[in-house]
């Protein structure tokens, strides 16, 4: 894979999780106490860790707070910090458990880890969820295609992505990588 391939994948990559933490603080709110608001806006380490132990804080009080969260995780993963961020989100997937938003950012960080069996099975019922949803659809492809090598599945799994999105970045990414899985060793040939 070139080096534009990688950083265009970064970058949507980036694009997703910025998308689900302003879903999630924007739709969320209203399930924090009036009192016990988590400071918001990303910015410097140490507004991250300030709103971690501000976050940390509401859930030890109110283990039942959604959207702390959904903080949490969300601050876990934007400071790579994977395996917290997986337990933040299982405590966000155990209060709503049809959450794919949050079902794909726990897949991304499973990634992350290596556990991608855990990713796939995220992504997939992310998929069973809501079969148009495009961020778990990516990321299932971007297992397939980059760390299982199978080439077959990442391309079935895309074309689907590209019946329902065939002109943004990401899909144009996933073109180009589309393009590349015909030269793949064990990969569709056309």
């Amino acid at each position: 894979m070139s080096k534009e391939n990688l950083l265009t994948v970064a970058v949507a990559l980036i694009v997703g999780m910025l998308g689900g933490y302003i879903i999630f603080n924007v739709a969320g709110n209203k399930n924090l106490p009036s009192n016990a608001a988590v400071p918001q806006g990303a910015g410097s380490p140490t507004d991250y860790q300030r709103r971690i132990v501000e976050a940390e804080k509401i859930v030890a009080q109110d283990p039942k707070n959604l959207q702390a969260w959904s903080q949490l995780g969300n601050d876990y993963f934007d400071t790579d910090q994977p395996q917290k961020a997986v337990n933040a989100y299982g405590k966000v997937l155990e209060l709503d458990p049809n959450n794919v938003n949050v079902m794909t950012d726990q897949g991304i960080m499973y990634r992350k880890i290596g556990w991608y069996d855990k990713a796939i099975a995220n992504f997939e019922k992310a998929q069973a969820i809501d079969p148009k949803h495009l961020q778990s659809l990516y990321n299932l492809g971007v297992v397939y295609y980059m760390d299982l090598k199978q080439y077959d599945k990442a391309k079935q799994v895309w074309t689907k992505y590209l019946q329902f999105d065939s002109t943004s970045p990401t899909a144009q990414q996933i073109k180009n990588d589309m393009a590349n899985l015909t030269q793949m060793p064990g990969s569709f040939k056309k």
